[in-house]
This record gives C-alpha cells, sequence and structure tokens, in this order.
C-alpha cells in the first residue's frame, strides 16, 4: 500500500513542485538579445525614456535604475518619484544571468524567488563601446522599457527603438514617456 502511494501520489507531486520551481523565472515571449554583451558597459545609471504602464511604476517620473555587481549578482536600484504621493519611491532587485554572462538575457526579482526576463533587446554604443541606450523587453510583450544614460535620447535613436517595438507588436500609442527633471 505504502509503494503504491509512492508511485501514485509521491512521485507525481514532487515532479510537478520541480516543473513549479523551474517556472519562476518568467519567459512567455523571448526576443533575440544582444550577443555578445558586456555586463561592464551596462552597468552605473540609465534613465527610463519611456515604459508601458504597469502597477509597480505608475504615476512615476524620474525614474533611473542603477546597476552594480556584488558577488555573481546584479544588483538593480530602481528609483522615481510618485507624483500622486509627492515621495520619491525605491525598490531594490537583484539579476543572474540566464545563459551565460555573453548575452542581454537576465531573470531578475524583487519580489523573493520568483523572477522574470530581462531581455536587453537593442542597444546603442559610442564610438568607444560604452553602451547609451537600451531597449528591453521583460517576459513578454507588456514590458518594455526605453533607457538612456541621459535624460534625453537622440530622436534617431527613439525611431529606431519604436521601430524594433512595432515589430514586436507594442504600439507606440501605449509608451509613456517619462518626465526627466524636477519633481512637480
Amino acid at each position: 500500500m505504502k509503494n503504491t502511494f509512492n508511485q501514485t501520489f509521491k512521485k507525481p507531486l514532487l515532479a510537478l513542485s520541480m516543473l513549479g520551481l523551474s517556472a519562476c523565472t518568467i519567459l512567455d515571449e523571448p526576443v533575440d538579445v544582444v550577443k555578445p554583451f558586456e555586463l561592464n558597459q551596462y552597468l552605473g545609471t540609465w534613465y527610463e525614456i519611456a515604459r508601458l504602464d504597469h502597477s509597480f511604476e505608475r504615476n512615476m517620473s524620474n525614474v533611473t535604475a542603477q546597476y552594480s555587481v556584488d558577488g555573481d549578482k546584479v544588483v538593480v536600484i530602481n528609483k522615481g518619484f510618485k507624483q500622486d504621493k509627492q515621495q520619491w519611491d525605491q525598490a531594490e532587485g537583484k539579476a543572474y544571468f540566464i545563459n551565460g554572462n555573453n548575452q542581454g538575457l537576465l531573470k531578475v526579482s524583487f519580489f523573493g524567488p520568483f523572477y522574470g526576463a530581462y531581455q536587453i533587446h537593442d542597444i546603442v554604443q559610442d564610438a568607444q563601446g560604452y553602451y547609451t541606450d537600451s531597449l528591453v523587453i521583460g517576459p513578454n510583450n507588456d514590458y518594455a522599457w526605453i533607457l538612456s544614460r541621459t535624460a534625453t535620447i537622440d530622436p534617431e535613436i527613439k525611431q529606431r527603438f519604436i521601430t524594433k517595438l512595432n515589430a514586436l507588436s507594442i504600439s507606440e500609442n501605449k509608451l509613456i514617456w517619462v518626465a526627466q527633471g524636477d519633481q512637480q
């Protein structure tokens, strides 16, 4: 009877549990990512130029993301000004490479064991190879960010990223252009 219980219930439950744990990194819609990718060129501060609407950044302006390394993880500190509450808000997360550190595909978490994909879909480099602008897609096309090292973006780069978003069926009309500057 005990052996039957193990075969009937325990092993399938264990298999389902393992499958559930492996699904903790959400990657619903993979996109092409930057290859080769150099993390050292990505570290530092980025300004959020545009994003798709989602609850954790709603009503935020002056949004920045700071990337640094701590051991084997990338520390992510997102900061922005909540217009509706008239206060600064900050969240700290951690990210790890999914398929090696030579491509722009990471898993990021701000909420414990649950990770979402952070797919660096396109990147612009200056003459020295330093990353200056980035187009990031989340675990699916409901999440997208245009980032820049400065609070504004060159119109040609902006159009390049919008064209790439359109190719992914993400409409420019859905983008929120983030106010950067003095908080209101």
